[in-house]
């Protein structure tokens, strides 16, 4: 039993929205402490009725995207029987749209991880954002929709793991002082790179909490607040010889950085 408030988010289909939307609640809340727990794949009412059991012996609330009538006036009975709050988060939607539609709408669960087109591209640049992670076969840079270059946990990665799912073809590539970068990196036009700058003493707080995790000192010349500050001068020195846009990353959470590579994506596709 956690002692932590707990929200459910189920579906009948991966749950990947309901749990996005518990996620964006919890963080509205200043202690932003709650077990959010997915349950996907709902098909039976007998996993309705172990789910609600399961909740009224926490402090919970029960968000769901399910689609089938069935399971819904089964999530709803089951719910007032043991107390517990429900969110439905697609039936309202679906009642507004079928409004205006004038048809009935499929529910039928997944419909949209249906193995379409966009769904390819979105598993090809993943596959992309893996081969060419962390500078790893320099000559597939050419090949990217973007390039993200900055010293190391300025959060390249995760970006372009990010990006890859808005199917986006990103490589990164670290920058260190004692390791040359890339000469691909300088044949790409400046407009397909990014830069990731951030604040020396933010760095060094990343990087510490980094060494601990990894049972290490964090007095490693790794977290050095010198060394950093080092390294950044020599990172933006790369970025002003290559000219490209740089994003200050101090502050920013993943999406907004994101959100600003995608901008510059769409910029650079409209310019052909």
């Amino acid at each position: 039993m956690s002692s932590l408030p707990v929200i459910y988010a189920i579906s009948d289909s991966i749950g990947e929205t309901a749990e996005m939307v518990a996620r964006a609640t919890a963080s509205q809340f200043d202690s932003g402490k709650f077990d959010i727990i997915r349950v996907p794949y709902i098909n039976s009412v007998e996993q309705i009725e172990e789910v609600v059991r399961e909740a009224a012996t926490q402090r919970s609330v029960i968000c769901h995207t399910l689609v089938s009538p069935d399971l819904r006036e089964a999530l709803k009975v089951q719910a007032e029987r043991f107390g517990i709050t429900t969110v439905d988060i697609m039936g309202p939607m679906i009642s507004a749209v079928q409004k205006i539609a004038g048809t009935e709408p499929k529910l039928k669960p997944g419909l949209i991880h249906k193995l379409d087109q966009e769904y390819f591209k979105r598993v090809e640049a993943v596959e992309f954002a893996v081969k060419y992670d962390d500078g790893k076969n320099p000559w597939g840079l050419h090949k990217a929709d973007m390039v993200i270059i900055g010293v190391s946990r300025t959060s390249k990665t995760p970006l372009s793991m990010y990006l890859a799912h808005k199917k986006l073809k990103v490589a990164n590539v670290p920058l260190v002082p004692e390791v040359p970068p890339p000469e691909e990196l300088f044949q790409i036009p400046p407009q397909r790179i990014v830069g990731l700058v951030i604040d020396p003493f933010k760095l060094n707080e990343i990087r510490a909490e980094r060494l601990k995790a990894m049972g290490l000192s964090a007095d490693a010349n790794y977290a050095n607040l010198e060394r950093i500050t080092e390294e950044l001068e020599y990172a933006r020195a790369i970025m002003r010889k290559l000219r490209c846009p740089i994003i200050d990353v101090s502050n920013k959470a993943i999406e907004e950085t994101a959100n600003k590579v995608l901008e510059i994506a769409q910029k650079n596709a409209n310019a052909k």
